[in-house]
This record gives C-alpha cells, sequence and structure tokens, in this order.
C-alpha cells in the first residue's frame, strides 16, 4: 500500500537508525492513512534505503564531495495508493515523516536539507501479487477505521 523511499548520503545512517526508522516511518504513514495504530497494516508498508556516494549527490549545483562541509541531505519519496489525501494529511503525512527522521538522528529539528516528495499512484496502477492491486479491495480487512472507509469511498467515487 505504501512505499517510502529514504536517500541520503552513504553512511549517514546506522543499522541502528535505519531499524528505528523502519517502524517509524512506517507508522508515520499508516496511522493517517488507515486512521489508527493497526499492527497487522503494516505487512502492506516498505521503507527503502538508498544511500549514494557524495559524487552522486549535490547540493546549491554543487558535489557534495567538492564542498568542506555538507548539508545534512536525506529525500523522503513517499508513494501510496489513491485514497483519500487532503491536503491536511498530506501535511501531517510530511510533517510525521520528518520528526520521525529527527527523532532517529537525535536531533531537535528537521535539517533544512532534508526534502519530501508525496505522490499518490491512480486507482488501477499498484500491483501485487501478479494483479492490480485496489485500495477498495483493502477496506473490508479490519484495519481501516470506520471513518477512513466513508472518506476513501467518497474520493473514490
Amino acid at each position: 500500500m505504501t512505499i517510502v523511499t529514504v536517500t541520503t548520503p552513504e553512511g549517514r545512517l546506522s543499522l541502528e537508525q535505519r531499524r528505528e526508522l523502519a517502524l517509524s516511518l512506517t507508522d508515520a504513514v499508516l496511522v493517517p492513512e488507515v486512521g489508527q495504530l493497526a499492527p497487522p497494516a503494516r505487512i502492506g508498508f516498505q521503507v527503502h534505503f538508498v544511500e549514494r556516494t557524495p559524487d552522486r549527490m549535490a547540493i546549491g549545483g554543487r558535489l557534495l564531495c567538492d564542498r568542506s562541509t555538507a548539508p545534512d541531505v536525506a529525500t523522503f519519496d513517499i508513494c501510496v495508493m489513491d485514497a483519500s489525501w487532503p491536503l491536511s494529511m498530506r501535511k501531517q503525512v510530511t510533517e510525521n515523516v520528518l520528526a520521525a527522521m529527527a527523532r532517529a538522528c537525535a536531533m531537535d529539528q528537521p535539517s533544512p536539507a532534508w526534502w519530501t516528495t508525496f505522490r499518490t499512484i491512480d486507482e488501477g496502477s499498484w500491483g501485487s501479487r501478479g494483479s492490480v492491486l485496489s485500495i477498495l479491495d483493502l477496506l473490508g480487512s479490519g484495519v481501516f477505521t470506520p471513518e477512513r472507509v466513508a472518506e476513501i469511498r467518497k474520493a473514490l467515487s
């Protein structure tokens, strides 16, 4: 249902930080998406960690390897199934993701060089298990609150 891809410079995150983020980033999107903390729904969420060498990342038009001190760069691509995603909920997910990263990195606030994208994949364009998967097929799973089910049905009708 959801994929969060975290891209950072090589070595930025330790194994322990990635372990923490695997769960905290999952829940940062899961709770707003289904309307509650539903651990059984975590199976439908993936977090991918991508590391790039400093010669493969640039900020301000300069490669990180060419800077004496590089900003703390990270990107978060949040990819979700089409459903009811009003701007207020997208804002909440974005803030949840950035706060989770700050906590994992023991920082008071997110770096200004951390950027997020929020993408919704159109209904009928998400594949799994050898077929197309629909959010509508998942609404009866018991993990979505009745309010979220109603919002999603309305948004997709």
